[in-house]
């Protein structure tokens, strides 16, 4: 008789294992800030045939990475719950709030750029300068297929595309402002355009917004969507401060000697031809 109830002991105990460890442990909840995608036996399940080039987010790519660039569309868990998987299932789960990251952060060396504190770049006129700042962002939900399977670090992919073209948008930076330049003034252009860190800092909003709209193709490329970058300091080196703040000085000097000598001028014009106007009228 112990014979006959052995097995039936076994079956017992390998369903009631088989019942905790697949069927109860399958149940699953998403978090409100959370998004999950499932899949089965490690393909995502798919909402049809629609891939990221039907979506709004492929606007922002050219021609040759629609070509690169083409994820499908995935069916997104939306947070709440209880949900259920089989075992041949798995859930891969992602907050999707919006973080805050310093611009200089390297994920993969964090000792780089000053233990990522300030970002190292070169001006148009081979100044060596000190950026800081931060950037926002959030795994977009419109591309959780690139996030999850299209590569394998998505927001070091990012960083790196977004510190390569902050550098080259540094490098090539010029002012647009003229207003203190004049044909009939024969004075030193170089002089008062000034250099090129000035321009950066009267134009750090430009800046930020060129940065935005350049990196909104994250998003389609790598599933991650770019909400702000805020670049708020652009330093110069320790050694070339003194020589720029000189620099600065006789630059504010000369623009306000232009400017008291155009109004010296325009007054002087006004009194002469007041005066042609009352001798006009002597006569």
């Amino acid at each position: 008789m112990a014979f006959l109830t052995l097995p039936s002991g076994v079956l017992l105990g390998f369903m009631a294992w088989f019942v905790l460890r697949y069927v109860l442990a399958g149940f699953f909840t998403v978090h409100q800030n959370e998004r999950a995608v499932k899949t089965r036996f490690g393909r995502a399940v798919r909402l049809g045939k629609a891939t990221t080039l039907d979506a709004p987010i492929a606007e922002h790519l050219n021609d040759k990475d629609k070509d690169r660039y083409i994820y499908p569309q995935v069916r997104i868990i939306q947070p709440g719950g209880p949900y259920f998987r089989w075992p041949w299932e798995k859930v891969y789960k992602v907050a999707v709030a919006t973080e805050t990251m310093n611009m200089a952060m390297d994920l993969e060396t964090p000792s780089a750029n000053h233990n990522g504190t300030m970002l190292d770049a070169v001006t148009k006129d081979q100044l060596n300068i000190g950026l800081t700042g931060q950037i926002r962002y959030r795994v977009s939900e419109r591309n959780l297929y690139a996030y999850f399977f299209g590569v394998k670090d998505p927001i070091i992919h990012v960083m790196g595309y977004f510190v390569a073209i902050l550098r080259e948008r540094i490098a090539s930076f010029e002012s647009q402002d003229s207003s203190l330049l004049d044909e009939d003034v024969d004075i030193d252009i170089e002089l008062l355009s000034g250099v090129s860190i000035n321009d950066l800092r009267k134009n750090l909003n430009e800046i930020n917004d060129f940065m935005e709209l350049e990196c909104a193709s994250a998003e389609a490329r790598y599933g991650i969507e770019f909400d702000a970058s805020l670049i708020t300091g652009i330093d110069p080196p320790p050694e070339v401060e003194s020589a720029l703040a000189a620099i600065n000085t006789a630059h504010n000097e000369v623009s306000s000697d232009i400017s008291l000598a155009k109004a010296q001028a325009d007054q002087t014009i006004v009194q002469s031809k007041r005066a042609v106007e009352i001798e006009t009228l002597r006569a």
